[in-house]
């Protein structure tokens, strides 16, 4: 099984990111798939999540409007479409799958952790 992260970088405030979540191992269509974050010194908190069965989808509030979640089932992949970020927006962002949207998004327990992909936003 494995999650692999992609597309961190160093932007400026108002820039833009797409970071990419390839999954390989497991039944793709058959998970919901979330990004997190976790900043210096705060706890994680979910980001958005996903389901690659019927595409619903979940956004914390300080990234409604900026951040668009996106599943290509075809190349189990989801995409976090990342825009006017700021530096707030600064932080490790993880990808996690788990059969349950709301388990992954409600308790962040994912069957499945990948890497962290880091994300720089400078002022």
């Amino acid at each position: 099984v494995q999650l692999q992260a992609s597309g961190g970088g160093l932007v400026q405030a108002g820039g833009s990111l797409r970071l990419s979540c390839a999954a390989s191992g497991f039944p793709f269509d058959d998970y919901a798939i979330g990004w997190f974050r976790q900043a210096p010194g705060k706890e994680r908190e979910g980001v958005s999540c996903i389901s690659s069965s019927d595409g619903s989808t979940v956004y914390t509030s300080s990234v409604k409007g900026r951040f668009t979640i996106s599943s290509d089932n075809a190349k189990n992949t989801v995409y976090l479409q990342m825009n006017n970020l700021t530096p707030e927006d600064t932080a490790v962002y993880y990808c996690a799958a788990d059969p349950q949207l709301l388990r992954l998004w409600v308790l962040s327990e994912g069957h499945y952790w990948g890497q962290g992909t880091e994300v720089t936003v400078s002022s």
